[in-house]
């Protein structure tokens, strides 16, 4: 069995499982509540202590519906190697201090005869865009298994085509892993993410880097909810500044679910 292990367990979040266990109680028992019933989360992925409680808003949609969702299509950015088109994982399953999480193969199957679609376990082994999200996963589903991809240089057409293959049912979920803005004084920070916010609620698919960092599988979720005719809502908007670090110098946060 390959296993893809933890690359910021220790860092980004608690190494202890037992730990780490009180830490995503804490922040999902702290977070609003929102039964909305999301087809689709976007969320942060930065430490724990910086972009936890927005993340943890997101994830308590979830609450009443932990027994239907079998799969989660997690999309996330590429930080650590030069990408173009999306990686899939070379393993069987993704690790993390609470368990294995499977890898959906079946569901790589699918789209792996498409153009965009790589095999590099390179582009997964120390990303954290998607790592930090696992946890969070862990603790508010039950049963599931996952799809992860990693997203590089790719336009949204071609994204929004590989979430609409995988899209399925009430069992399948979608998350995508965006932080905001990056190292804006705290003012500008919340200038600039409101408007940001303001593109996402209108589902327009040209958000940039600048704006987010996660903007090339955020635009393709952006046009497949187009196609879905579905609504997005914001549960959260925060900057590091609000949580746990200093004003001068913040990295912006959003939570949104679509339904």
């Amino acid at each position: 069995m390959n296993i893809r292990y933890p690359a910021v367990a220790g860092s980004f979040y608690p190494e202890s499982a037992e730990e780490l266990r009180q830490t995503l109680n804490q922040l999902l028992t702290k977070a609003p509540k929102n039964s909305c019933h999301p087809k689709a989360l976007i969320a942060p992925h930065a430490g724990y202590i910086y972009s936890g409680p927005i993340a943890a808003t997101a994830y308590n949609t979830l609450a009443d519906m932990a027994d239907k969702i079998h799969r989660v299509v997690l999309l996330g950015p590429a930080h650590r190697v030069p990408l173009r088109g999306i990686a899939m994982p070379d393993t069987d399953v993704f690790r993390t201090p609470l368990g294995d999480i499977t890898v959906d193969q079946k569901a790589l199957d699918q789209i792996q005869m498409l153009d965009c679609i790589t095999t590099s376990g390179q582009a997964h082994a120390w990303e954290h865009s998607l790592e930090v999200h696992l946890p969070f996963l862990q603790q508010t589903l039950k049963d599931f298994e996952l799809v992860p991809l990693v997203v590089g240089e790719t336009e949204p057409e071609v994204v929004a085509n590989v979430i609409e293959t995988l899209w399925g049912g009430e069992e399948t979920l979608i998350v995508v892993s965006t932080d905001l803005s990056h190292y804006l004084k705290y003012q500008d920070a919340q200038k600039q993410d409101y408007t940001t916010t303001e593109a996402i609620e209108h589902l327009t698919c040209h958000i940039d880097g600048q704006q987010a960092c996660g903007c090339n599988p955020l635009n393709g979720l952006l046009l497949a909810t187009q196609h879905h005719h579905l609504k997005l809502t914001t549960l959260d908007l925060r900057n590091s500044g609000d949580t746990a670090g200093p004003k001068d110098h913040v990295v912006g946060y959003g939570a949104y679910a679509i339904h």
